[in-house]
């Protein structure tokens, strides 16, 4: 079949799952197909989160940057202002990318409203996880560590400090940091409760993270090791900063990117008239929007296709979104993971090879397609195209040869049937999934470029999750026309960009399989 238009030049690249789906490769390939056409991508806009959200594009793993780096004709790679940034970050990702022949810092569009993460952030994010474990007693939440809860916090208390504010002059934003830290250091040592030892370990602990997240820059020279030494942020007393070095510091990396600071509102709404597509890249994924997740397993930003408007400032218009997932699932933290797999099941331990996470490098746990979250991102947050990687991950090889589990339903004690997520996470954690069969395969499928090429247990397998999510997603209603129907634009059997199959049947053949 020949690939559907898009039905507008505003893209947004979503996750429906948890997280990981693979939603940066999604970038190049969207930008590569509209390339030639009259509506090109000239800017790729990073929608929400901050550093938390890691993202690989053509084997390019990022954080804070959209992953239009890697399109060397993407115009602008913007922040807006529904983004956390801290400024060192975005150096420290920039610097090895520039090292490597990308073009970074003079693409860069930072929307003047965004708002500024910094180390103060980092420090509340332990103390907080701190509170959680050592306080309360609870699992911990799985921060990443990056300040990123904390930051926003901040907007909502009205504290926040923006990229304006490196233009305003040393002394007004100065001010603001010494407010920051002096509620911070108060709220760490009697809220949270964290004694002095623990504190001062603090530095250490982020110190070590970061160093190791920039082992690469730091091991071919473009960066220096003692860049990431945050003990030269530690008072002399316990609970107390080296406010004018912290100060300075953020105050020197925030105002080099003085030209980079614009009204990104005005940019899209530019390029827009220019006849420019616009592709938003979103961190996370439905399920852990801050309002429709389950709470403490939640991010702190909206993490679905209405921000687009709000970090471009842009009015609500026409937008296609993009869903993405994986052709099994993953979750990190303590989600309540109802088709989570034993992790003695041998696909199980091949999958656990693939699965760590690209800001932290904590171990995912892995589990079965679970269509009913699938199908309830798509029923209330709506799709015009999907896109599933990882399918050359379930092939049988070594000790693995069963069937494939799709989760079509919960069930509770009483045999009573969820065709929907329980918005009760109370109830959630009671229910257990209800699973149809299907036939795996033997063959590889990574050089596999047609869909018609692929076995025929593996088309089939393909067919049964799109099906089943799509009766979730319309359970209980008329299905739209068949050429309403979302497609899978996009089926990824390997990691490399090549490696997609993009003649996948239109959604009302494909089911038919």
């Amino acid at each position: 079949m020949s690939l559907l238009p898009f039905s507008s030049q505003i893209i947004a690249d979503v996750g429906i799952s948890l997280g990981d789906e693979g939603k940066g490769r999604l970038v190049p390939e969207v930008c590569q197909e509209l390339a030639d056409t009259a509506h090109p991508v000239s800017t790729v806009l990073k929608v929400n989160g901050g550093a938390n959200s890691g993202h690989t594009a053509a084997g390019v793993k990022l954080n804070l940057l959209p992953s239009g780096v890697v399109e060397k004709e993407i115009a602008h790679l913007a922040i807006g202002c529904g983004v956390v940034a801290d400024p060192r970050k975005v150096w420290w990702e920039a610097a090895p990318l520039e090292h490597k022949g990308y073009q970074v810092i003079s693409r860069l569009a930072i929307d003047e409203r965004t708002m500024v993460n910094d180390f103060i952030h980092r420090l509340l994010d332990l103390a907080w996880e701190h509170y959680r474990v050592h306080v309360l007693q609870e699992e911990p939440r799985g921060s990443t560590g990056r300040g990123i809860t904390p930051a926003y916090l901040d907007e909502v208390g009205q504290w926040q400090i923006t990229y304006s504010d490196f233009l305003a002059g040393p002394n007004f934003y100065a001010r603001k940091v010494a407010q920051r830290a002096d509620r911070a250091l108060r709220t760490i040592q009697h809220v949270c409760q964290v004694d002095a030892d623990t504190f001062a370990g603090f530095f250490d602990q982020l110190s070590a993270a970061e160093k190791r997240a920039n082992a690469e820059a730091i091991a071919i020279g473009v960066l220096d090791e003692a860049e990431f030494d945050f003990t030269v942020f530690r008072g002399d007393e316990p609970f107390t900063l080296n406010l004018e070095k912290l100060t300075a510091t953020y105050w020197a990396a925030g105002t080099r990117l003085a030209p980079q600071i614009v009204e990104v509102r005005e940019l899209i709404r530019r390029e827009l008239g220019a006849g420019h597509t616009i592709l938003g890249e979103f961190g996370q994924a439905y399920w852990l929007d801050k309002r429709h997740g389950f709470s403490p397993n939640v991010t702190a930003s909206h993490t679905f296709t209405p921000e687009i408007f709000e970090s471009a400032g842009i009015p609500t218009q026409p937008v296609h979104t993009f869903g993405v997932a994986k052709a099994y699932d993953t979750k990190v933290g303590t989600h309540t993971f109802l088709t989570q797999m034993d992790d003695a099941h041998p696909l199980a331990i091949l999958l656990k090879k693939l699965e760590f996470g690209t800001s932290t490098g904590r171990q995912r746990m892995v589990g079965w397609f679970d269509a009913v979250e699938k199908g309830d991102a798509l029923r209330y947050g709506g799709f015009q195209d999907l896109m599933i990687n990882k399918t050359d991950a379930l092939t049988y090889r070594g000790d693995w040869n069963g069937d494939l589990l799709i989760c079509t339903a919960y069930e509770d004690a009483d045999g009573k049937r969820y065709h929907h997520v329980p918005r009760n996470e109370a109830v959630r954690k009671t229910l257990r999934p209800v699973y149809s069969r299907h036939p795996g395969w033997t063959e590889d499928i990574c050089d596999v470029r047609h869909f018609a090429d692929l076995p025929q247990n593996a088309q089939a397998y393909i067919a049964a999750m799109m099906r089943t999510t799509l009766e979730v997603a319309y359970e209980g209603g008329a299905w739209p026309a068949d050429d309403q129907l979302p497609n899978l634009r996009y089926l990824g059997v390997g990691p490399e960009p090549s490696q997609l199959i993009k003649d996948v049947p239109a959604t009302a053949e494909l089911i038919k399989l």
